[in-house]
C-alpha cells in the first residue's frame, strides 16, 4: 500500500467520521460465502445483459443487469480486495465503516493487475457494473434471512484525479448485505494465487472447491450440479468438456480436480496436513511482527509462514514463536 498519510488525503483519522482507510498492506484475500456459494456473477467476458435466475436448496436469486451488464467475477476483485482490508483490520481491533476510501494503484496491484491507463479505465467500468447490478435474494448473511433488492455495492465515486483525469483515489460504500456478512466473519480465506486466475470458470470453480472443501480431505459433485451452481451458460456438454480440460492442465491452486463414475467431479486437497498440527503463534510474537514489518497484516504474514511450514513437510516446532519471528525477520530484509 501507499504510504499516504490520513491527514495528507483529507481522510477523518481512523474511528472517527464516516470512512475506513484501505492502509494495510499484504491483506490476506477474503471471499464472502455467499457469493462463493451462489452463482452471482457472469462468467462472460462481453457484455452480458441477462436476467439471472437461480433457486438451490430454499435459496432464490434473481440477478438483474444494468444497461452495462451484469457484474463479472474479474469484477468481484474490488469486492475482495475490500473484504480483505475490513477483515485485517477487524483482527487488528480497528474500527471499520461500510464506506472505504482505497487506492486504485493498490487494489490493481493487490489483485495482480497491470496498472497501465487502460486498466483504470476497465477498473471504472467494473465499478460501473457493480453498483448496477441489482440482486434480489433471501440467503442469509450475518445470521439474517430477508428478502431485500440491491446492489453488489452501494455507490462509489472518485475522490482524487491525476492531472491526466485517471482515478487515484476512490470511495466505495458496500451494500448492508456484505458489510453483514463482513462484520459477522462469514468469509473464507482464497489462495493469493486465485488472482493469477484468468479463465473466468477456473475463477468460479475454484470457489465453489475452496467453499465446500472446508477441511474435508475431498469434495464430489454431480456435473449438472456443479454446472447450476457455477452460472455458467453454456450446455452442460461443454461446460463437460471444459471441467475435463481443467481436469488435463489441474490449474487451481490447493485443489487436484477428478472425474468419477457416474458423471460426477472430486475435489482433492493437494497439500493437507495430517500428521501435525498447525503451529500457534502468541500474541507477543506477533506484535513483534507488527515492529518488524509495520503496516503489514500479522495474520496474512502468519499464514504464509504456515503455508511455508506445511510444504517443507510440516515438522515439529519445539518453539513456533521462534521460528516464526526468524522468517518474520529474513523476509524483512528481502
Amino acid at each position: 500500500m501507499t504510504g499516504i498519510s490520513t491527514a495528507a488525503a483529507g481522510y477523518p483519522p481512523e474511528g472517527q467520521g464516516a470512512y475506513f482507510l484501505c492502509d494495510i498492506f499484504d491483506a490476506m484475500p477474503k471471499n464472502d460465502l455467499a457469493s462463493m456459494e451462489h452463482p452471482l456473477f457472469s462468467l462472460g467476458t462481453r457484455p452480458d445483459r441477462r436476467i439471472l435466475n437461480y433457486e438451490h436448496n430454499g435459496a432464490e436469486i434473481t440477478v438483474t443487469p444494468s444497461v452495462k451488464g451484469l457484474a463479472t467475477i474479474h469484477d468481484k476483485d474490488i469486492l475482495i480486495f475490500c473484504v480483505s482490508q475490513l477483515m485485517a483490520a477487524l483482527n487488528a481491533g480497528r474500527q471499520v465503516s461500510r464506506t472505504l476510501h482505497l487506492t486504485a494503484h493498490d487494489l490493481l496491484v493487490a489483485c495482480n493487475r497491470e496498472t497501465s491507463g487502460d486498466a483504470y479505465r476497465r477498473l471504472r467500468e467494473a465499478f460501473e457494473r457493480l453498483a448496477g447490478t441489482r440482486i434480489t435474494t433471501n440467503i442469509t448473511t450475518g445470521g439474517h434471512e430477508v428478502t431485500s433488492g440491491f446492489g453488489l455495492i452501494e455507490s462509489w465515486e472518485i475522490v482524487r484525479k491525476a492531472r491526466g483525469g485517471r482515478m487515484v483515489s476512490v470511495a466505495v460504500t458496500l451494500s448492508d448485505w456484505l458489510y453483514r456478512a463482513v462484520l459477522s466473519k462469514s468469509v473464507l480465506t482464497l489462495s493469493r494465487d486465485y488472482f493469477r486466475l484468468r479463465k473466468p470458470l477456473e475463477r468460479r470453480i475454484y470457489e465453489l472447491a475452496r467453499k465446500h472443501c472446508g477441511r474435508q480431505d475431498s469434495w464430489q459433485i454431480s456435473v449438472e450440479t456443479l454446472l447450476k451452481k457455477s452460472g455458467s451458460a453454456s450446455p452442460r456438454r461443454v461446460f463437460r468438456k471444459m471441467i475435463r480440460d481443467m481436469i488435463q492442465s489441474q490449474p487451481l491452486p490447493d485443489y487436484d480436480i477428478s472425474e468419477l463414475p457416474g458423471d460426477l467431479i472430486r475435489f482433492a486437497q493437494k497439500h493437507r496436513l495430517v500428521e501435525s498440527a498447525p503451529p500457534t503463534v502468541s500474541e507477543e510474537a506477533r506484535e513483534e511482527a507488527r515492529r518488524l514489518m509495520p503496516g503489514m497484516d500479522v495474520h496474512a504474514l502468519e499464514a504464509d509462514w504456515r503455508a511455508v511450514w506445511a510444504r517443507t513437510g510440516a515438522p515439529r516446532l519445539r518453539k513456533p514463536d521462534a521460528a516464526f519471528l526468524g522468517w518474520v525477520r529474513k523476509r524483512a530484509q528481502d
